[in-house]
């Protein structure tokens, strides 16, 4: 590998988007797209002590915070039509081995054009580098929300649930598009291990999304005559869950959930929060005149979850993937509202997030 200040001098050409010559490194290479979002960078650090890992490749519109000397960035945005021979040309300069692709939003966005090309034809263009650079492993980031919370849903749904969330709103369905593409992919190059990580909704004490902005509210709207069992999976079991797939070759998909579940009542009593049932006739065109008046957090299309049970089975991951959440539910929203108290006082600053520009796998 070159000396810091010939790495320095390589960054500048890479931002640059210049070619790069071919590498070969002694030890595994990862790239990891969406390096900037809360998954992204904590993962970019943990890789960098990790003496396995030769060299990390960091694919984002801005550089992560966690880069050290181990990590070459390169300023990439997948929404560019250009960007899918770019990419391929990284991965195969750095002889990527592993992807990591976190490059989705974490909550819904107004900008539904910009998401769509980042997720569904993002997906696309990085997987078709895969191929195109012969990448040996792809792990790739999704949701238990893709289920769909739906009133004949099981007590627990399996990864063979077929993925049943609102196709008419484009955070589910640029999701289970980019699913639908790694599903092929596994399929069609059978010497690829490709692993798709379905994580429940994230909590602790650091992330922000969508979940977080609902139950930091003073007040949090509910569905009259409804209290669904949620359940959550603590951020660093999240994060846990990606390192075990960077290390291990498990092909699949598999469930990343937190042990238990809690009505959504409990939620909001465990947060310090004051409940706000609203009459289910009356909550869909409010929310959505909210949202519209960007002044909630999530569409209407989002009311769903308020109602209906949409919790998912880790039994797989735990016998096949080997994955044990190291948080239950419960735990995990008790160390996000321990945070966000501190936080309503003033006593801890807000997450990065909140701070800083939203950025491309983060937003």
């Amino acid at each position: 590998m070159p000396d810091q200040g010939n790495n320095g001098h390589e960054r500048g050409r890479e931002r640059n988007g210049k070619s790069v010559q071919k590498r070969t490194p002694r030890g595994r290479v990862v790239a990891i797209t969406g390096a900037t979002s809360f998954l992204g960078r904590n993962l970019v650090g943990i890789l960098e002590e990790d003496s396995s890992i030769a060299r990390i490749v960091a694919i984002d519109i801005v550089s992560p915070p966690t880069a050290g000397p181990k990590t070459r960035f390169y300023e990439l945005d997948l929404t560019q039509p250009t960007s899918e021979v770019r990419i391929a040309e990284i991965f195969s300069a750095e002889a990527v081995d592993t992807v990591v692709h976190l490059a989705f939003l974490a909550s819904p966005s107004h900008a539904n054009a910009y998401a769509h090309e980042l997720e569904s034809v993002g997906t696309m263009r990085v997987i078709t580098a895969c191929r195109s650079a012969r990448v040996r492993k792809l792990v790739q980031w999704s949701t238990t929300l893709l289920y769909g919370a739906r009133p004949t849903n099981p007590n627990f749904l399996s990864e063979r649930h077929p993925l049943r969330a609102r196709q008419d709103d484009p955070f589910f369905a640029d999701k289970i598009s980019a699913e639908h593409e790694a599903t092929r992919f596994a399929a069609r190059e059978k010497g690829t291990v490709v692993t798709v990580l379905r994580t429940a909704p994230i909590l602790g004490p650091t992330v922000h999304n969508y979940l977080t902005r609902y139950l930091a509210r003073k007040v949090v709207p509910t569905m009259m005559g409804f209290d669904p069992l949620l359940q959550f999976v603590h951020e660093v079991d999240a994060i846990a869950a990606f390192k075990r797939a960077i290390d291990r070759d498990v092909p699949g998909t598999f469930n990343i959930v937190g042990e238990g579940v809690l009505p959504l009542s409990t939620v909001v009593k465990l947060s310090g929060r004051l409940g706000l049932p609203v009459p289910h006739p009356l909550a869909r065109p409010w929310m959505q005149a909210l949202w519209v008046a960007q002044l909630t957090e999530a569409p209407s299309s989002f009311i769903d979850y308020l109602r209906f049970l949409c919790v998912a089975d880790g039994e797989k991951a735990q016998r096949e993937f080997g994955f044990v959440a190291a948080y239950t539910t419960r735990e995990a929203l008790v160390d996000f509202a321990s945070a966000q108290r501190l936080r309503d006082v003033n006593l801890l600053q807000e997450p990065a997030e909140l701070r800083e520009p939203a950025r491309q796998g983060s937003r």
